[in-house]
Order: structure tokens, then sequence, then C-alpha cells
């Protein structure tokens, strides 16, 4: 390659490279402390972004043992997020994606990069970030907060529902931040 056609196909980088920096849509990190909890069947979370017509746009964790297969067991472990996500119509490639050993207990942080399952930048506008946690048996709770892409850095505290948990089971998620960075 001469020295003109250097120049050119760096500038031509340097003008890619701008172009993916100018699209990106910021960072969403979703942060909150985790208390392993004892007995079979706790232990179970998945944190996935929707848009606002409540279609999944990515899952970003979901804890190994219900992905792989465990959901099929054990149909209470975190049932929003599988009927959500259609977990049940994705391949093993697509699941490997996002799921991992169950944690260990501490302040946890994850980040949602502002794209899709296929990696593209999300348009600008309001998501929602949902954290939902199997406690026992039947019990659970799922965090939600919605998420502004675009615009200026803010912090949200997600608002929690529980469903048939008792007050000694609250323990195992909890609060959720949600913070925007652009």
């Amino acid at each position: 390659m001469n020295k003109s056609h250097s120049f050119f196909f760096v500038f031509f980088l340097l003008l890619c490279l701008n172009s993916l920096v100018a699209q990106s849509p910021g960072i969403v990190e979703i942060r909150f402390s985790y208390s392993r909890q004892p007995g079979s069947g706790s232990n179970q979370f998945a944190i996935w972004i929707e848009d606002a017509q409540s279609r999944v746009i990515k899952t970003i964790y979901a804890t190994q043992f219900t992905a792989q297969g465990g959901w099929e067991r054990r149909p209470q472990s975190i049932p929003q997020w599988v009927k959500q996500s259609g977990l049940a119509r994705m391949n093993q490639a697509q699941i490997d994606a996002f799921t991992a050993a169950t944690p260990r207990a501490g302040s946890l942080r994850y980040q949602w990069d502002g794209t899709d399952q296929k990696g593209a930048p999300v348009p600008q506008g309001t998501y929602q970030v949902y954290v939902e946690a199997s406690l026992r048996g039947e019990n659970r709770v799922v965090y939600q907060a919605p998420v502004e892409i675009g615009g200026g850095s803010r912090e949200i505290q997600a608002t929690a529902r529980y469903f048939g948990t008792s007050e000694a089971e609250r323990n195992m998620i909890g609060p959720v931040t949600v913070q925007y960075k652009p």
C-alpha cells in the first residue's frame, strides 16, 4: 500500500471509529446487594431490559441453573423472565451469552451497553430494567426501573414487587440502583 492509500485507509478507519463512538447510547449500570439464601430453590435471578412495548431487548444475566433447563424442573424459578425472554425458543449459544454460575454474596454490578441481542445500538427513549429473583418456592421479587437512554446522567432506585414472601425472605436481593451514564 502506498502512502496515499495508507493515509486514506487511516482516515477512513478514524471516521468509522468516530461514527461508532457518536452512536454509542451510553452505559446503564445495575447495582444491588446479594445474599445467598439457604435451602433448595433459592438464589436464582435474572436481569433484563425491555422496550416500551414490553419486548425483551436484551438479557444481561441469568443464573445458570434456571437458564440451562432448571425452569422446566422448577417452573417457579424466575417465571416472569422465563416467559418474557422466550427462553424455551433459544438455542444454546444464545443462552450461553448471558448465563453464569450463581455469584458469591456481596455487592454486584452489571452493565448494559445500550445494545440489543444482536449488538446493535438501541434508539434513544425509555426502557425498563428488570431484576427478578426466586427466593424460595413460589416466593419471588421483581425490581423494575425506567431508564432514559439519551440525555444526561441519571440514577434511580428500582421499585420492588414481592410475591408470596415473608419478611425473613426479603434479604436475598436489594435495593436495586440503576444508573445511566452517557
